[in-house]
């Protein structure tokens, strides 16, 4: 897929602060003693701060890693990131804090998660209400299993 190392060019850094594209990834990591998903999302800092902004009566927000934006930050993912179980019941989504560097923002949450990822659903719409080209790779790690999603505009929920 030409899309795969396009991403992960641009995603290692080798990027300018301005950018013409929007894009952000997820890693996913089952913890099998812990039972919890690890989450590590990695977004465009100037990105997360418009999306940011324009839910904030549009008052600039500035991220940086001793800001007080970390409620703000962890308000909006939970909005836009949310695994439901095979029941279709959202599952609790705790908020462990952010870090920048150079031009990108991780967000780090954890998911209390027992039981199979199948008829499981995903919702990555993160930044998709600011950009309309907006791609949120997704990779999820268990035990047995690896795989990637890709989530977009029309396309922001995955069964998994």
């Amino acid at each position: 897929m030409i899309l795969f190392p396009f991403l992960l060019f641009f995603l290692t850094g080798a990027v300018s602060a301005v950018h013409d594209y929007h894009v952000s990834v997820t890693q996913m990591q089952y913890n099998a003693a812990q039972k919890t998903f690890e989450v590590s999302i990695r977004i465009f800092t100037d990105d997360l701060e418009r999306a940011l902004s324009q839910g904030n009566a549009n008052q600039r927000v500035v991220i940086k890693n001793d800001d007080k934006n970390g409620p703000m930050v962890e308000r909006y993912l939970l909005k836009s990131f949310v695994l439901l179980n095979s029941q279709k019941k959202p599952l609790p989504v705790k908020y462990l804090g952010k870090e920048q560097e150079e031009d990108a923002t991780w967000v780090y949450l954890e998911i209390p998660f027992q039981g199979p990822l199948e008829g499981c659903k995903l919702q990555n719409s993160t930044l998709m209400e600011v950009f309309e080209d907006q791609v949120n790779m997704t990779n999820i790690k268990t035990a047995s299993d690896k795989r990637t999603f890709l989530f977009k505009k029309g396309q922001a929920v995955h069964i998994l």
